[in-house]
C-alpha cells in the first residue's frame, strides 16, 4: 500500500520532512512543500503503478534462475539446446500464468 510519505519522496527527493501519523512537519529549506492535492495526486499516482506491476511481482519467483539460464547457455554453445529449450519453456508458462495487462 503506497502512503503520504512514498508520496513525499517521489514528489520532492531528499527534501527534510517529518511525518507523524497523518502530520507533516516540512523542514526543508530550499524545497517547497507540495500541497495536499499534490500529495493526494501522487499517491493515487504511485498506488496505480504498483498495482499495474503486479504481474511482475508473480511471475520473479517462479521463473527459472539465472543458474538455470547459465547452464542452459552452456550447453546451447555445445549444440545440445535440451535444456534452453526447457527453460524458455518454463519461462513461457510463468508468462502465461501471470499475463502482462493490456
Amino acid at each position: 500500500m503506497i502512503n503520504k510519505g512514498d508520496a513525499l519522496q517521489s514528489l520532492r527527493p531528499g527534501a527534510e520532512w517529518v511525518l507523524r501519523g497523518d502530520d507533516l512537519e516540512w523542514l526543508d529549506k530550499t524545497q517547497t512543500q507540495p500541497t495536499d492535492a499534490e500529495i493526494d495526486a501522487e499517491v493515487t499516482r504511485l498506488q496505480a503503478d504498483y498495482d499495474a506491476k503486479e504481474y511482475q511481482r508473480n511471475r520473479a519467483p517462479e521463473y527459472p534462475t539465472l543458474a538455470d539460464f547459465a547452464d542452459a547457455y552452456y550447453w546451447a554453445q555445445k549444440g545440445d539446446n535440451t535444456l534452453m529449450d526447457a527453460y524458455v519453456s518454463k519461462c513461457d508458462a510463468v508468462k502465461v500464468k501471470y499475463p502482462k495487462p493490456e
